[in-house]
């Protein structure tokens, strides 16, 4: 018969025994559809040269702690994040496991690094009613975009892959969506005329867009809708848009006037370079301390305003400007304030304050470059493209 001091060893590995069932790997615990998910996860994307992404990945231990994977207390894989985050790692390849992910019905997170991964996001995927946040940018991921998406999304970022056809309706009718971001892609048709999303972020560049562009939400404080097919007049739109410190509309076919209003905005990069604004400049205010202005190639025309003076580089070069530089933008540009003044190709007669500034480098031809100091592209000389010459001789010729 035992004694009590000879059983108490035994009660204490019995004691030992419990607590390490209790923290016993989670393969045991997380619930078998998502362990099997994550196994097809596993085998449909491998790890690019460089990676080691899927090193941890070992089945025989607790995948709740595999890199980029976070579970809940009940067994459930609720964020999954594929591949190495560090800027500049190899990325995976492989086909996009659509059909093991989707069958991970608690995921509210979804992110995918840069790399090789094909295939197409399913609307399986992209419904999960309990996603929050989506990003897999920089694939190889094609054809056309669900029609239908998760309602609880607040970031959608399908950016750099090779999606086509128009942007569904229903994504921009998600009431907790901020930010959105489908550039260089090869999306066409017409941007969706009914936007009730509370977008903060939205990014559309480089596309196949074509149309006008719709009433957009007052929340915006970022926009880009950048080298797409984009025409029509913007005023209204942009006079709605208050919260604006980033508007990006190059290289579209919009027209009409610039409103006077976008310039009071806390705009920080205003870039609406390459298209068919027309008429005169009629600034609301003064352009924020250190913005960057760029009205390039258009068809503006008039005085230059002094009210960009605050800038700390504007591009006026490609319009149909007439009359002097004003004093006030001569003057930041001769302190340094304003590090980069592009006025070349108008019909400007010269510069308000004794010609060219001092301090300030004279580019007299079209490839001029700016160096850190502050730099004033004048007309190109008549009879070559080396020479320089002050933008007083320039009256009656473009600069």
């Amino acid at each position: 018969m035992a004694t009590r001091a000879t059983r108490r060893p035994r009660v204490l590995l019995l004691l030992v025994a419990a607590v390490l069932v209790a923290v016993a790997p989670a393969a045991a615990t997380l619930q078998p559809v998502d362990y099997l998910a994550l196994q097809a996860v596993g085998r449909a994307l491998s790890d690019m040269p460089g990676s080691r992404f899927f090193a941890s990945w070992d089945f025989t231990g607790d995948p709740c702690a595999f890199a980029g994977v976070s579970c809940s207390g009940d067994g459930r894989v609720v964020s999954l994040a594929l591949g190495d985050p560090r800027a500049g790692a190899p990325g995976l390849s492989g086909v996009f496991p659509a059909a093991a992910l989707a069958r991970l019905s608690a995921l509210s997170s979804l992110s995918l690094v840069p790399g090789l991964v094909s295939g197409e996001l399913t609307i399986a995927v992209a419904t999960l009613p309990s996603l929050r946040f989506l990003a897999l940018s920089g694939n190889l991921l094609s054809g056309d975009l669900p029609g239908a998406f998760s309602p609880a999304l607040r970031t959608v970022d399908l950016s750099k892959n090779s999606f086509s056809g128009s942007i569904p309706s229903s994504l921009l009718l998600i009431r907790s969506l901020r930010t959105l971001v489908l550039s260089h892609n090869s999306l066409s048709g017409k941007i969706p005329g009914m936007v009730s999303s509370p977008l903060v972020h939205l990014d559309l560049r480089n596309n196949r867009l074509s149309g006008g562009v719709p009433s957009l939400p007052e929340t915006l404080v970022y926009l880009s809708l950048a080298e797409n097919r984009l025409s029509g007049r913007v005023g209204a739109e942009l006079r709605r848009l208050p919260r604006l410190s980033f508007l990006d509309l190059g290289g579209n076919w919009f027209s009409g006037e610039v409103p006077g209003e976008v310039f009071s905005f806390r705009i920080v990069y205003l870039q609406l370079r390459k298209n068919a604004f027309s008429g005169e400049l009629r600034p609301a205010g003064r352009v924020p301390a250190g913005a960057t202005v760029d009205l390039s190639h258009n068809e503006l025309s008039g005085r230059v305003p002094p009210e960009l003076a605050p800038a700390s580089a504007v591009y006026l070069n490609g319009n149909k400007f007439a009359g002097e530089v004003p004093r006030e933008i001569a003057a930041a540009a001769q302190d340094g304030r304003m590090r980069v003044l592009f006025l070349q190709d108008n019909f400007l007669t010269g510069i308000g304050v004794g010609g060219v500034p001092a301090s300030a480098a004279v580019c007299a031809h079209w490839n001029c470059v700016a160096p850190p100091p502050p730099v004033v592209a004048a007309c190109p000389a008549k009879g070559g493209r080396g020479r320089r010459r002050p933008p007083a001789q320039c009256a009656g010729r473009r600069l």
